[in-house]
């Protein structure tokens, strides 16, 4: 089975030592994506809600430059500063996962790294 590191300029660089996705031959397995402009390396102005938006729009440039997409997600794992932010978020990740929707896991933490209010991580099939 192959392991091929993911790299793609049109998501955030990692801040520490780890990998934007890892590709077997049949999966992509990504690291949690916060909302983090990919050309400042900061936030997104705005709340949950956009940092959701641009988190999901990190993940999808991740996975359409290992060959796959947000169609073929079968797993996400949301995590979540505040959990009252819950209906904020749920509306937008609608929005990307609009049919079909992959199984999913929402979680809230004690924190996130510099300071974020979500992190989406996702798995996806590449065919």
């Amino acid at each position: 089975m192959k392991r091929e590191i993911v790299h793609t300029d049109k998501a955030p660089k990692a801040i520490g030592p780890y990998s934007q996705a890892i590709r077997t031959d049949s999966m992509i397995y990504t690291a949690g994506q916060l909302g983090l402009d990919p050309a400042t390396g900061e936030f997104v102005a705005g709340g949950v809600e956009e940092q959701t938006r641009q988190s999901l729009t990190n993940l999808k440039n991740v996975l359409e430059s290992a060959g796959s997409s947000m169609e073929k997600v079968v797993k996400t794992t949301v995590f979540l500063k505040d959990m009252a932010d819950f209906p904020k978020m749920n509306p937008v990740y609608g929005e990307f996962f609009a049919e079909n929707p992959p199984a999913r896991s929402t979680v809230a933490v004690a924190g996130l790294p510099k300071g974020g209010l979500v992190e989406i991580e996702v798995i996806a099939l590449v065919e």
